[in-house]
């Protein structure tokens, strides 16, 4: 199964860091919040990308054209001009990397690359720039199983201020970040068939919109409710929760288990 996964978008609310790379090169852990979501679904067996690129895509292409470069140590012999890499880890991707446009939406995009799944029985879907702890694999089985042309992931919007139960002005209980206002959003992680792309009319589509509407009339948009970790990178302030999070050691949606990174 292959996995399309958006790298388009200009990423205005990380302005600090999108200046001068597209969101989902921004680093966590020093490793592009991408390189994240590409080893989230190597774990569950995905490993043939395709991404939508867009604004600044040069900046993927070099990213994924050097991999060896970026991910090991290098002497460079300056005097006979020869680069030797040391301890090469190789990933087992197959990474295409598509320009969908830079004002192309979300919904256009996926059109961009209809050619690449348009044979197969299914494909997932999902941003670049979110990351979970879902089952992957689960979802995939889920979406088989209702035999409706599209699955998406309904989790918790994260919270972010605490609440305070009080009393007589007395602070009788604090909870640490409650989860949104209990309603599940959209979280992405969709599995799609490609009877999908009827939906989409052109690059001005945006695929939260239209599509998915009629997909829900129509009762072909299932739901796969995920309770467990879920976390966007939207703003400096969710990226420096998720840089803690793989700083300690404890990065919920680190499901591989490989040495290292």
């Amino acid at each position: 199964m292959k996995a399309v996964i958006l790298a388009g978008g200009l990423g205005t609310r990380l302005s600090e860091e999108t200046a001068l790379r597209p969101k989902p090169m921004v680093e966590v852990g020093g490793y592009p919040i991408l390189w994240h979501i590409l080893k989230m679904y190597s774990h569950h067996g995905i490993n043939d990308f395709i991404i939508c690129c867009g604004y600044k895509g040069y900046v993927i292409k070099e990213y994924f054209a050097n991999y060896f470069l970026h991910m090991s140590d290098v002497t460079f012999d300056m005097r006979s001009n020869r680069m030797n890499v040391h301890q090469k880890r190789a990933e087992p991707w197959n990474v295409t990397l598509v320009d969908t446009g830079d004002k192309s939406m979300t919904g256009g995009r996926l059109l961009r690359v209809a050619d690449y799944v348009k044979n197969d029985e299914a494909f997932c879907f999902t941003y670049g720039d979110g990351i979970s702890d879902i089952d992957i694999s689960d979802t995939i089985e889920f979406h088989r199983d209702h035999g409706k042309s599209a699955t998406l992931t309904a989790a918790f919007q994260p919270g972010r201020f605490g609440a305070l139960d009080i009393k007589n002005r007395k602070v009788m209980n604090f909870k640490e970040k409650p989860k949104g206002d209990g309603a599940m959003i959209n979280g992405g992680f969709f599995v799609l068939n490609p009877d999908v792309f009827k939906y989409i009319k052109d690059d001005s589509t945006v695929w939260e919109q239209d599509p998915l509407m009629s997909l829900a009339e129509e009762g072909q948009l299932m739901s796969y409710e995920h309770h467990g970790f879920w976390q966007p990178m939207d703003t400096l302030r969710d990226k420096q929760l998720l840089d803690g999070l793989w700083s300690s050691g404890n990065a919920p949606w680190k499901v591989w288990g490989d040495n290292g990174a």
